[in-house]
């Protein structure tokens, strides 16, 4: 059944940004190599090198790699070990996701400064629906240009744009634009450039089911369209095999949605060394739940329930979760959430990870807040908000987890109540 037909490129006259995209009103922007950007935007001498960022530990793992790395074989969600060993002169760097997250509401705003319908999938990825724009802005194609040129200029940024008449397809189309390019696919062309492509560029088709498809000799797109759903079934399974059909068939009825929010906000981190100290670990614990309080504060959102994940050293996970009368975005109170249940835990045994998840969230706007007897007016949140402040013009690192505790909570912590 294969193709032959080369696969569809950025630089493809049928997809170009000339185009007609008449009838393609949803964009997918994708920041470029996010993280890494970020990383080199605010130190100009590390462009036009290898970056990776991401955990630098023997056990951590790889978050983005710039286009100078990946050319080396990094690529994000591998092991920081194995991206040093490929590119062993790369320039290593810790996340900051303090600055990420500002990144992302400034580039956010621009997506919505020119359509309220802006369905966020990440810090660095969103869809839009353009159609009611096109009256004030131009063509899908224009309003991609306007916003490529504007996270350009103003943010020092640069992302890929794919501009098509369903969201699976301009996904697809910001991915064949990458880097810092621009994809546009009309609704007659989508069969043309969806089957030539390989079958894992479905959504839903990760590496076993990819090579259970292969096995069947559905290699490409088109491949699985042409194939009957009985043999699809048997292969992925039933809802799995209807989805993946009208997915070949450039079929996806979904609209953009502009109230999604994350289900959840979390972090966590995984030891170099297995650890046992409760010091050690509270201190983890802390970091962590100041990461997820400023993506919180971020996305404007508060969560009602506390999650805890703590990984052995044997493998074996162990969770726990506290649901709170009040909702909060604080890493004060998450942080004493979270070391209650671990110490309630009690696990006894060395521990190779740590996580802190809230959910159930919500907007901030209008959240009832926690009235705490004896507490000043302007309280924790107010401080961490003003660390949110300072940390996005002078870096994160200027604001230690423990000031956020306050003086008498850090000395506290040095010396921590048994568990």
């Amino acid at each position: 059944m294969g193709r032959s037909q080369s696969l569809p490129r950025g630089d493809d006259p049928r997809f170009g940004p000339d185009a007609d995209d008449s009838a393609s009103p949803i964009l997918h922007v994708d920041m470029d190599a996010f993280f890494a950007a970020v990383e080199v935007r605010r130190r100009p001498e590390l462009r036009g090198q290898p970056v990776v960022v991401g955990g630098v530990g023997p056990r951590g793992v790889v978050s983005s790699a710039s286009y100078e790395a990946r050319r080396y074989g990094v690529r994000s969600a591998m092991p920081t070990s194995q991206a040093r060993a490929r590119c062993p002169h790369a320039v290593y760097l810790p996340p900051d996701f303090s600055a990420y997250t500002a990144a992302s509401r400034a580039v956010m705003q621009i997506f919505r400064d020119v359509t309220p319908l802006v369905e966020p999938l990440s810090l660095d990825e969103a869809f839009l629906d353009v159609t009611g724009a096109r009256r004030l802005f131009g063509s899908p194609a224009t309003i991609a240009r306007l916003i490529r040129r504007r996270v350009a200029d103003e943010q020092a940024l640069t992302c890929s744009v794919g501009v098509a008449p369903t969201k699976f397809v301009a996904k697809l189309g910001s991915t064949r634009a990458k880097p810092d390019g621009l994809l546009v696919v009309p609704p007659g062309q989508v069969l043309d450039f969806l089957h030539p492509l390989p079958v894992d560029a479905l959504w839903g088709v990760g590496e076993r089911a990819a090579e259970a498809l292969r096995r069947l000799g559905l290699t490409t797109v088109g491949d699985l369209a042409e194939a009957p759903v009985g043999m699809l079934r048997r292969a992925v399974g039933a809802a799995s095999a209807s989805h993946l059909h009208e997915l070949a068939w450039g079929r996806d009825p979904r609209g953009v949605s502009p109230e999604h929010v994350d289900k959840s906000i979390g972090a966590e981190v995984t030891f170099d060394v297995d650890v046992a100290d409760p010091l050690e670990i509270r201190r983890a614990l802390l970091a962590l739940s100041t990461k997820v309080g400023v993506r919180l504060r971020g996305s404007g959102q508060v969560g009602r329930t506390v999650s805890l994940k703590v990984r052995l050293a044997d493998f074996r996970t162990v969770s726990r979760s506290r649901t709170l009368d009040v909702p909060t975005d604080t890493a004060r109170e998450m942080f004493e959430t979270v070391w209650a249940l671990y110490t309630a835990l009690d696990p006894g045994e060395r521990i190779r990870l740590v996580g802190v998840r809230v959910e159930g969230l919500s907007s901030a706007q209008g959240a009832p807040r926690q009235l705490t007897l004896g507490a000043p007016e302007r309280g924790w949140r107010e401080a961490e908000a003003a660390a949110d402040a300072a940390a996005a013009r002078f870096g994160r690192s200027v604001i230690g987890p423990a000031s956020l505790m306050g003086d008498r909570d850090a000395r506290r912590n040095e010396n921590p109540p048994r568990p």
